[in-house]
């Protein structure tokens, strides 16, 4: 066991309290990472305020990128130094949805409770979302992480790890939008902008970002969207008018359950509404099961963009480094460890994309 700094949550609602804490060695095909960034996504914030319930005290955090430092036997293709992005999708390679090419909703749970962390005391301290990178390290398994050229700043290559993948995932992989159909993105924040990037980089005609606040819809704009509606009144049916129809697939990107209720009138004919954003536990939309019957519209949620990281990660790297995907432009201010409850304080507000730590 060795001492590290993590930021714990011991109520929900409350301040992280930045403490030491123990973390365990990496067992067999486990590896420890040395965090150089990690950002502070909205489902961090969501889970540290009890939306979803979960054990306490626990470590949040899942948006890192850092260096390996230590390798647990048997690890593969992987080695000291090697600069990764660490995600949360800690798929077991061998239930039956690993086997299909779905990594993203790997059926074989992981005990956080009982995961690398613990109090200094020896009690028990939660590793959420199999990952706990409101840390200076992690142990985390081997097919959470992908290796990134040592080049790439870390900031950037931590948004691999979630946002960006949702996103992206989202539109290319859930929806598998194709060049020349209509997408509608409720919600310009840093899933709804990578969402936009992704419609864009598919070769969508029309990119319509939907949101509450005109400076997000700006910055829509600047990522790729072709028009942009203010969430107020009726705005599907400024969208429909814009597109001539309705959507052949709208996103939707924020945690709010009365956006679902609206979300299926942007749509058209055979077209599909893509669940990203997760409301609180409990909360529900409603709909007309016969319109989707004789229109033939679907619903699907959409968890971390549906991707398969070690081919997906790879390929949006490569685009960045083409200039085609915007990722610096995604970070809106760096935080030290020491500022993370200032930097959630700040997301909480809506105005930032992606506040990231640096340590």
């Amino acid at each position: 066991m060795q001492t590290i700094r993590a930021a714990v949550c011991h109520e929900f609602g409350q301040p992280l309290s930045i403490e030491e804490v123990q973390l365990r060695a990496p067992q067999p095909g486990e590896v420890e990472v040395s965090l150089d960034a990690v950002a502070i996504c909205h489902s961090d914030i969501s889970y540290a305020e009890g939306a979803w319930g979960g054990v306490l005290p626990a470590v949040y955090g899942h948006e890192a990128s850092g260096r390996i430092t230590a390798l647990g036997d048997g690890v593969q293709g992987l080695g000291i130094g090697d600069v990764v992005v660490v995600t949360l999708i800690r798929s077991c390679g061998h239930c039956v949805n690993c086997g299909q090419g779905q990594p993203t909703i790997c059926t074989t749970p992981y005990d956080g409770e009982h995961g690398t962390l613990t109090m200094p005391d020896g009690g028990p301290l939660f590793q959420a979302m199999a990952c706990g990178a409101f840390a200076e390290k992690v142990v985390v398994g081997q097919q959470q992480v992908v290796k990134v050229s040592p080049e790439m700043p870390r900031d950037s290559a931590a948004l691999l790890a979630c946002g960006v993948i949702t996103g992206i995932g989202a539109v290319v992989n859930a929806a598998q939008l194709r060049a020349g159909q209509d997408a509608v993105i409720i919600g310009a924040g840093g899933v709804g902008l990578n969402a936009i990037q992704g419609a864009r980089i598919a070769g969508a005609r029309k990119i319509i970002a939907v949101d509450m606040v005109p400076e997000k819809l700006d910055m829509a704009r600047e990522f790729g969207a072709t028009d942009a509606i203010l969430a107020e009144g009726k705005p599907w049916k400024e969208a429909m008018k814009i597109m001539g129809k309705g959507a052949d697939a709208v996103f939707v990107t924020v945690g709010v359950a009365a956006v679902y209720d609206q979300a299926t009138r942007y749509l058209g004919w055979g077209g599909k509404l893509i669940a990203v954003g997760m409301p609180p536990t409990g909360t529900t939309a409603s709909y007309a099961p016969d319109v989707f019957s004789y229109v033939g519209q679907g619903i699907k949620g959409s968890k971390m963009g549906d991707v398969v990281i070690a081919r997906d990660i790879p390929w949006m790297v490569d685009l960045y480094e083409q200039g085609r995907l915007k990722l610096d432009e995604l970070v809106s201010r760096h935080w030290t460890f020491e500022q993370i409850n200032e930097a959630i304080a700040d997301t909480k507000t809506g105005a930032a994309k992606r506040n990231v730590i640096m340590f």
